[in-house]
Parts: structure tokens; C-alpha cells; sequence
């Protein structure tokens, strides 16, 4: 485990990577406290822009008039191709910071006989045979949020935490793990991959079934030991692909005429509407998403079967199903049902075929403390805050209290966090795309000030963009899994003119205003008049030269460089460590890590993660949660209204559809979704 001193103040010291070189601003850099980014988050109504009327200052927080900044070297003499460049800025924040790998130290002795005694002591929920084999069943979604005892699914941290105490608990043998169709980003497989990888390094087992298997499935297979699947297993090992809708075309016929102004050329949040075909920005950036996330599995799935790249992918290309022949090429380890499996542990285990095999589920295994097992944190505590969802600014009546990343509650934690001296740092956990501009500018604030006083590292999941980012960028460190989804800093807003579908059906609205621009987001039903339509510009350009300045100050960046890598494009986790964006590639772990050597204390020192936000859901919410999980299209109106009904008009998101397509989740737009059930009923 490579070990360097980092500088422990980021606030104000920033830091020099290698390949980069210094100046020093000549002016100061005069940033406004408040940043907002704009995306039509409800396309049937006209967002407004409360926001730009009130700016957010304080004395009390200024930036420095000169400090120094990153940019990476760009010299003409350079032979390299900008590839290798990039390989080599990521190798060598990979030795910069600890890798926070588990290093397996079987428990032995004293210690051996007092997790024993705790085993023989512990609540009967806690209870586990001896030469039991761990089953977890992966399948749908996986929150990256602690779940509660009245929630049901799957938890990444959970996940997690299992695969950890597995490795310790002398009554676990091994794990047989099922996978199953995943619903979930490229970020948190990672992470459960790698914690498979770790979970090896004890010498127990590791099997994986998978009876219906895409890429992302096989990918978290050939992590473990051993592939089985039925002889009817479904494979769609075809490739991967993006997706994306437009409704140009459909609005134009019905008489409604989107009036989009978007700063960024990659920013593509709108272009469903406005557009009816994928502009070249946006199919460049997602080209190379795509090459990047296609390209990682062909490297990783060659490397786990030990088969050249080129190999792998002409079989991908041969657009093979078959059972049979996966197991020919040694993609699989062998054809069997699941009865046929659980047999054959019983035969290496030494059970009796007449007995029946020792094996505790996902959810029961949950309950096992960690406690029981001898893994006691240490004295040191770290404070886990986690900011998963879409981001507003007051939580609305019509969502749970803990749906969504709600600027207010997240705020409570940070201020409670920084006046305390029992946390030596803190790890904000970000999953999200982004929202409430107003919001994420608050948060990044109150961030910029904890940072101030102890080291704050940002984790990514699968996805920390545009809002999501904004959050990260006030952190002194940001750890991203190689495929997080990151950046998109760029703006967007606009309203719909609706005066020809008025028209067509009889409709007639009338306004009387005082002032210029009083009717500037009121009167849809009319277009922008040119002095409108030069306001609303200037407005936008003003929000992105915002947003983009406070994250070049935030990243301690030239302006000039950020906006190279700005543009509202997406990035994916290796790609933004390369530029400047993200500091490090891994996942919680590694920003513990992180986190352990800024308060410098010893890797191997066991260090008490307090975790924040710890879900308590109300008798309501847990009847709330059953109601919507039955009805698909009321959940679909419910997030809807809410977007309508509470949102401050001015949104930092990365665009629904991409992320909808690229991440995996079916309903990331709640307006696409209400469309989509409302044809589905005609």
C-alpha cells in the first residue's frame, strides 16, 4: 500500500499534482455566491426564474485574490498521444493517494476466542451455523442509501458491509451469489466488483449463478471463482447501446413551440424537446461514454478468462446465446440448475446428501453485527453524510422523508458535523443528477465552510453531475468509480409558447403587468419578444460563467482550462480524473482511505464510520411506499406534481434521458414515464 504525504488544508494550500504547472491570477476572482444551471425538469409547464432575483452573499466567506492553479502540460514537443497523457495523470493520482484495498488479516489467538464468545452470546437474529454458505440474490434495483428495517431491496452499503463480515466469520464458507437482471448505474457494480475481489482474498469461495445475464450481470461474474447457469439461461451479451428520444416532431404538430436557451455546447438537457434528432455535441459525448464503459468491460471480462481483447469481443460480435457454447469458450464454468449447484457445495463442504445445506440470506445476514465478528471501529470517527437522489431545496409534502437529496436536511447534517470536534472528517456520499441549482449552491457553501475545518472527501457513485457535481466540487478530495458518470457543467433553461395550440383549441389567456419584463416566463402564450429573448440569454450566460468559475476556483483550475472540460458535457469517473475534474478512482473505501491519511493516522488503525443518514421512515411512509409500489402510473404523478409544485424553476441537472439510458433506470423522467403509461391505457 503506497503511502505520500498529501497537503492536510486544501482550503489553503491547493494541490500540485505532478504535470502541472503554477501561476498565479493576477487579479482577484470575483465569484458570486450564488451558481444556477437551468433544465426544463417539467416540460408541460413554464419555468420561472424566482432565483435570479436574489443572489447569496456573505462577508464572512471571500476567495483569495491570488492562489495557485492546475493545468496540465500541453507542450507541442510532446511525442505523447493525449491517451497516454491521460493514462499516465490517472496512474499517477493512483500512487498519490492509498488505494484503501482490504488486506485480509485472519483473526487468530485471544482475539479468535472472544469473537467465539460473542458468537455463542449474540441475539438469535444473529445466529448463524457453522460451515453456512452466504447467499445473496442481486437482482433489480440497489440503492446506495442504508435501508431500514421496514424497507425491502437491496442496499449497497449492505452489500458491502456482508461481503466484509463474510470474510471474517469463521462460520461462513463461502458465498453463493445470484445475479440476476441488475437495475442500477456502472458505478455501484464496480463497487460491489471490487469488493468481490476482496472477499477472495480470505480463501473462501465464491460461486455465481446467473440464469438471465447482460453485460452488466457477467461483468460482476467473472469476479467470483466459479460461473454456473441453467441450460435455459437467457444471455444478451450483444453489446451495449444508447438511447434517446426527441419530441420535437410531436410538439410542433400540437402547436407547442419550446424556447430553450442552453450555454454548453454538450449540455443536452432540452434537446427532447426542442429537437428531433441527436445533435453532433451530444452524439460525440456519448459515443465516447460509450466507448468508454464498452471498452473497460471488454478489458476487464478479457483479463478475469484470461482472453485477449480482440478475442472477446469478436465472440460479443458473433452474437452468441447459446448456453453451450459460452461454456466452450470457458466464459462459464459449467451447465447446471441451482439444485445441481447447492448438490455439489454439500459434496465439498462434506454435508450429507440427504441433509440439507447451511445457508443465511441477504436480509438476515444484515442483522449480523459487526461487533459479533471482532470488527470494532476504532476511536477516530468519520462522518458518512449521504446525498442520493435529485436535489430541491425544502422537502415537499408529497415525498418520503427520505426520497431525494433535500438541501435543508443535508445542510443540518453539515453544520451539525462542523461544530462538533467528535468527527476528524467527513465523507459525503454523492449519487445524483443534479436539480435545484439554488439548492446545490447552498450545499456547495456550506461544504466550502466544513472543509474550512476538517478534511471533507467527496465519494461518487453512479453518477455525481451538473447539481450532483456542484456538491463534490467543494470537497478538498473527490474519489469517482471508473465508470461514475460526472461533470455536466453547463446550463439550460427556457419555456414553451403555447399560443398555436391555444389557437387550435379555442383557448384564450390575457395579462396585465406593470413592468418590462413582468411577462417574461408569464405569457406562454406568446413567444419571447427580442428584448425578452436578449434578457433571457444574458441571464443564462450569466448563470454559466457562475457555475463554471466557482468550479475552476473550487478545483484550483485556470478558467481557461475549465472551460475546456466544462461545455455541460458528461464524463465518465477515469476520463474526469484525467482532467482535473475528480482526484482519485475508487469507492467508499478508498475515501476512507483518503480520509485516514489527511487526519494522519495509520491505514491498518480501525477507524468508527458514523453514518448520518441512517433511514427511520414513519408508519406513513412504509404505507405510502406499499400503495405506490402497486401503482406504477399514481407514483408517476406523484413525482410529477411534486417537480411542478415545488420546484424553484432554476435546475443543475444532467439530462434524464442519457442517464435514463446509460444508468439503467427505467423512469428517471417522470414526465416520459406519465406519457409513456398514458398511451399504454388508450
Amino acid at each position: 500500500m503506497s503511502k505520500i504525504l498529501l497537503f492536510q488544508t486544501v482550503h489553503s494550500t491547493p494541490r500540485i499534482h505532478p504535470r502541472t504547472v503554477t501561476s498565479i491570477l493576477s487579479k482577484p476572482l470575483i465569484i458570486p455566491s450564488v451558481s444556477k444551471c437551468y433544465s426544463p425538469i417539467s416540460p408541460f409547464h413554464s419555468i420561472s426564474l424566482p432565483a435570479l432575483k436574489h443572489h447569496f452573499h456573505s462577508p464572512s466567506f471571500s476567495f483569495p485574490s491570488s492562489f495557485s492553479t492546475r493545468a496540465f502540460d500541453d507542450s507541442s514537443s510532446s511525442i505523447e498521444t493525449q491517451n497516454e497523457k491521460e493514462e499516465k495523470v490517472v496512474e499517477q493520482l493512483e500512487i498519490e493517494y492509498p488505494s484503501g484495498e482490504m488486506e485480509y488479516e485472519k483473526i487468530s489467538g485471544w482475539k479468535s476466542f472472544v469473537v467465539k464468545l460473542k458468537m455463542l452470546i449474540a441475539f438469535p437474529w444473529q445466529r448463524v451455523r457453522k460451515g453456512s454458505v452466504l447467499t445473496m440474490k442481486l437482482r433489480g434495483q440497489i440503492s446506495d442509501q442504508l435501508k431500514s428495517r421496514f424497507s425491502s431491496g437491496l442496499s449497497l452499503p449492505q452489500i458491502c458491509e456482508n461481503f466484509v463480515k463474510a470474510a471474517y466469520d469463521p462460520r461462513i464458507s463461502g458465498v453463493y451469489l445470484h445475479i440476476e437482471p441488475l437495475n442500477c448505474g456502472w458505478g455501484k457494480v464496480e463497487e460491489i466488483r471490487r469488493h468481490i475481489l476482496n472477499f477472495k482474498k480470505s480463501g473462501k469461495f465464491i460461486i455465481a449463478y446467473i440464469p438471465a445475464c447482460g453485460e452488466k450481470e457477467f461483468y460482476l461474474a467473472c469476479a467470483c471463482e466459479e460461473i454456473y447457469a441453467p441450460p435455459s439461461a437467457y444471455f444478451s451479451l450483444y453489446g451495449l447501446t444508447v438511447q434517446a428520444s426527441f419530441l420535437g416532431g410531436v410538439l410542433e404538430k400540437i402547436g407547442i413551440e419550446p424556447q430553450v436557451q442552453r450555454i454548453g455546447k454538450y449540455k443536452s438537457a432540452g434537446d427532447q424537446l426542442t429537437r428531433k434528432s441527436m445533435s453532433e455535441e451530444n452524439c460525440e459525448m456519448l459515443t465516447s461514454l460509450l466507448d468508454n464503459i464498452y471498452g473497460n468491460w471488454l478489458d476487464v471480462v478479457s483479463s478475469s478468462k484470461g482472453k485477449k481483447r480482440e478475442d472477446v469481443e469478436n465472440f460479443i460480435n458473433e452474437g452468441v446465446y447459446e448456453v453451450e457454447k459460452l461454456k466452450e469458450e470457458g466464459f462459464i464454468t459449467n451447465i447446471h440448475y441451482d439444485d445441481e449447484v447447492i448438490s455439489m457445495l454439500k459434496e465439498r463442504l462434506g454435508v450429507h446428501k440427504d441433509k440439507k445445506l447451511s445457508m443465511v440470506d441477504y436480509k438476515k445476514y444484515s442483522k449480523v453485527r459487526k461487533w459479533t465478528l471482532g470488527l470494532t471501529g476504532g476511536k477516530d470517527l468519520i462522518a458518512v453524510i449521504r446525498a442520493t437522489g435529485s436535489i430541491s431545496r425544502v422537502r415537499s409534502p408529497l415525498s418520503s422523508p427520505s426520497s431525494g437529496i433535500v438541501a435543508e436536511q443535508i445542510i443540518e447534517k453539515i453544520r451539525s458535523v462542523r461544530e462538533s470536534k467528535r468527527y476528524k472528517a467527513v465523507i459525503i456520499r454523492i449519487d445524483s443528477p443534479g436539480g435545484d441549482a439554488l439548492a446545490s449552491d447552498l450545499m456547495w457553501r456550506e461544504i466550502k465552510l466544513l472543509a474550512a475545518s476538517k478534511p471533507v472527501i467527496a465519494s461518487m457513485g453512479d453518477v455525481a453531475a451538473s447539481g450532483g457535481y456542484y456538491m463534490a466540487m467543494a470537497a478538498q478530495t473527490i474519489v469517482a468509480e471508473n465508470l461514475t458518470l460526472t461533470g455536466s457543467i453547463g446550463v439550460v433553461t427556457g419555456k414553451f409558447n403555447l399560443g398555436k395550440l391555444y389557437e387550435k383549441i379555442g383557448f384564450n389567456k390575457e395579462v396585465i403587468s406593470r413592468g418590462r419584463y413582468a411577462e417574461l416566463l408569464a405569457a406562454e402564450q406568446r413567444p419571447f419578444r427580442p428584448d425578452e429573448a436578449e434578457l433571457f440569454e444574458k441571464s443564462a450566460q450569466n448563470a454559466y460563467k457562475q457555475f463554471r468559475d466557482k468550479a475552476a476556483f473550487s478545483r484550483s483550475m485556470p478558467v481557461e482550462k475549465m472551460e475546456e472540460v466544462a461545455q455541460g458535457r458528461v464524463w465518465a469517473g477515469k476520463d474526469a480524473a484525467s482532467r482535473g475534474l475528480v482526484d482519485a478512482i475508487g469507492g467508499l473505501s478508498r475515501a476512507i482511505a483518503i480520509a485516514k491519511h489527511k487526519i494522519k493516522i495509520p491505514q491498518d488503525r480501525p477507524v468508527t464510520l458514523v453514518e448520518l443518514s441512517r433511514p427511520s421512515p414513519t408508519l406513513p411512509e412504509v404505507l405510502s411506499g406499499i400503495g405506490s409500489s402497486i401503482v406504477g402510473v399514481d407514483r408517476t404523478v406523484k413525482e410529477l406534481l411534486q417537480d411542478l409544485t415545488f420546484s424553484d424553476g432554476v435546475q443543475a441537472r444532467m439530462d434524464g434521458i442519457m442517464f435514463q439510458r446509460l444508468e439503467g433506470f427505467p423512469n428517471a423522467t417522470p414526465l416520459i414515464s406519465l406519457i409513456k403509461d398514458y398511451l399504454s391505457s388508450l
